[in-house]
């Protein structure tokens, strides 16, 4: 891809995921974080998190008392993470960051960590360069990622296919959910891996609380509002919807929506 298509989706990137209600959507995916913190931080650890959305890894690793540098790719992730960790009263660095071109120094942290967040970067072959750069010999790069089986999955496929315009060939970011591929990126840059497929369970009363919780807080889903027409935008809900159905895994009341995600530890 030319450096001005890469402007391009990086540019739409920071748009897209300034839209909906973002801290609302993060409290369905703060357990995993909170998982694999608790899973890998060390108190008096230098912590990088990369992708990090409005804090849920960044907050907890600061709680279990690492030194804690957090970064995203859009000003206003940086904005409400900085908020909240300020509302928490805890000392987090926020910064804005490319997950592709990092700014810090060689081995300059003993965790690298991203959930749900550097997955989304479109070249994953920087991103695992970056990753692998910025911590030391010795540290662990640790990411939970979507894969393409599953709810979230399938509802990526429903919204691509109402793009307005003509989306660039580049890899699919639910590749970094793929174990082989994820040892492929690592390859050359891992001493050794630990991958762990998962299931994150988002859960509902209902079809409309799905749509004014779920649907309503979703960046992508509200980025599709922001740039449809009426019409399009309610045909386009009305297939989520019938998504929603059929992926529910409850037989009587509530929804229950699977998808598969891969928790990744590697040392460098």
């Amino acid at each position: 891809m030319s450096d001005e298509v890469i402007a391009r989706i990086k540019f739409g990137a920071r748009w897209l995921w300034a839209q909906g209600d973002y801290p609302r959507l993060a409290l369905m995916l703060e357990p995993e974080a909170l998982a694999l913190a608790r899973r890998c931080v060390r108190p008096g650890s230098q912590v990088l998190d990369v992708g990090a959305g409005n804090g849920n890894f960044a907050l907890e690793a600061a709680r279990l008392g690492a030194h804690v540098t957090a970064s995203d790719f859009t000003p206003h992730m940086v904005e409400l993470g900085r908020q909240r960790s300020r509302d928490e009263g805890l000392d987090i660095t926020w910064m804005e960051a490319d997950a592709e071109s990092l700014s810090f120094p060689d081995g300059s942290f003993d965790l690298v960590a991203s959930v749900f967040g550097a997955m989304f970067a479109p070249r994953p072959e920087l991103v695992a360069g970056e990753l692998f750069r910025v911590v030391r010999p010795g540290g662990v790069v640790a990411m939970a990622n979507y894969g393409s089986g599953g709810f979230l999955g399938r509802l990526a496929t429903v919204i691509a296919a109402y793009s307005t315009t003509p989306a660039p060939t580049m890899p699919s970011p639910f590749l970094w959910g793929d174990p082989d591929e994820v040892r492929r990126r690592c390859e050359g840059r891992a001493t050794s891996i630990e991958l762990e497929p998962r299931t994150l369970v988002l859960r509902f009363d209902s079809i409309d609380d799905w749509e004014s919780s779920f649907a309503a807080s979703n960046p992508p889903i509200m980025a599709m509002k922001a740039i449809l027409p009426a019409d399009a935008y309610e045909r386009l809900i009305e297939q989520c919807r019938a998504l929603v159905e059929e992926m529910n895994t409850l037989a009587h009341g509530g929804i229950a929506l699977e998808s598969d995600y891969l928790v990744v530890l590697a040392s460098r």
